[in-house]
């Protein structure tokens, strides 16, 4: 028995803790949780009103006016030039529980938002200046890459500031803004830095999606697709029926697919068993291996959502090849992929090395690295249902793209 000082917020208490004798050393075992709870939220024009939702998520509990750093999407600010100002309103309100810390930040979007020092300096710069305590907020607005930005920093901030992320993507409102990971690109490789950190809470607004091209409204779905792959078959048919409509940009049917494709994504968090990725399964990868050494290899001219769409092509053929998946299941995979408009193959996916080799092969080794040594890759074996595997054969690697440059380049 080992007597140790704990200390407790209100006092200081002698507790006996039980030790574990191991030869000449005694170790205390310790375990605790957490509980972390965070909403997402689905609107139609967040910025347009002040609706309950504002007070519901700036409220505090001791009743104090609390203040905000706001980041916004240089892309979107562009695109929509009165949403700096209609940001501002709902913060400008004198009964307002929430007001600004300092002037609405507008940041570089896209890949370059995770590669550049310069961007997440200007971030680190705004929050320092700011001077948020643990009790205030930082808001994002923008796409991924900003989201992943912003929420990395703020992660940072006295072990975490409070975020409120506004994903401006399809990409993003399924997937990464609805999740609990920031990164950044660096030294060559996806996320090389990052930290699991939760938002305080998620708002998807699809007024946000109206000024997207048609292409990156498109590309978001390659997520829906791969979580509708490996996770529910029944939500892969509605996707199969509802691609003209959202090739279209019809809302009602974006919003139905997002909806469904972020409580599959939150299902896969809540209850996966491993939302920090301590172990090295990570399902919600499928087709990333090649999908992160496509961005890598094009310097970032072909985005995520197009880049995991061609992966996730890639993966299916793979494994139809293996002979764990059928030639229908395989053929709706890549049918509906192209019925979304996705495009399946690009130039870089034979580029070789001195070697002689597919620089896309060096995707898997880079996985393998990223998951602690051991290869873990998530294939399908019928739509709705998927294993782990953790070898892969690069000559069936090779056949994988030699059939899907002939079929769908």
């Amino acid at each position: 028995m080992a007597n140790v000082l704990v200390h407790t917020p209100r006092s200081f208490a002698r507790r006996t803790v039980s030790g574990v004798r191991v030869g000449s050393f005694v170790r205390i075992n310790n375990r605790f949780s957490v509980d972390f709870e965070y909403p997402v939220y689905f609107t139609d024009d967040f910025f347009s009103s002040v609706p309950d939702i504002v007070s519901m998520l700036f409220s505090s509990h001791d009743g104090l006016r609390r203040r905000a750093a706001v980041f916004v999407d240089s892309g979107l600010a562009k695109a929509d030039p009165d949403l700096c100002e209609r940001i501002r309103s709902i913060f400008s309100g004198r009964d307002s529980k929430i007001g600004l810390a300092c002037e609405i930040a507008v940041v570089r979007g896209g890949p370059e938002a995770k590669r550049s020092e310069s961007v997440f300096s200007k971030i680190i710069s705004v929050l320092s200046k700011a001077s948020l305590d643990r009790q205030e907020f930082v808001v994002a607005v923008g796409g991924g890459s900003v989201l992943d930005a912003v929420g990395f920093a703020a992660s940072m901030i006295h072990r975490g500031l409070r975020i409120i992320r506004f994903p401006s993507t399809v990409l993003s409102q399924c997937d990464a803004g609805v999740g609990v990971k920031n990164g950044l690109d660096r030294f060559g490789q996806k996320n090389f830095l990052g930290t699991f950190s939760p938002p305080f809470a998620v708002v998807n607004d699809t007024k946000l999606l109206s000024t997207l091209p048609e292409a990156e409204l498109r590309s978001g779905f390659s997520e829906a697709v791969k979580v509708a792959v490996i996770k529910d078959g029944q939500f892969f048919a509605r996707m199969e029926n509802l691609a003209p409509r959202l090739c279209s940009g019809d809302m009602p049917a974006v919003r139905e697919a997002l909806e469904t494709c972020a409580a599959i994504h939150l299902r896969q968090i809540t209850s996966g068993g491993d939302p920090f990725e301590f172990g090295t399964a990570r399902p919600l990868d499928f087709g990333h291996w090649a999908a992160h050494r496509l961005e890598i290899l094009s310097d970032g001219r072909i985005s995520h959502g197009f880049a995991v769409a061609a992966g996730i092509a890639l993966d299916s053929v793979y494994a139809n090849l293996s002979g764990m998946l059928s030639d229908n299941d395989t053929a709706r995979i890549t049918n509906l992929l192209r019925a979304l408009k996705l495009p399946l193959w690009y130039p870089e996916m034979e580029i070789k090395e001195t070697n002689g080799e597919f620089s896309l092969l060096k995707g898997v080794d880079d996985f393998r690295n990223h998951l602690g040594g051991r290869l873990n890759v998530t294939l399908p074996v019928s739509i709705g249902h998927a294993v782990e595997i953790h070898e892969m054969e690069t000559a069936k690697i090779k056949a994988a793209l030699s059939r899907v440059r002939e079929v769908c380049s």
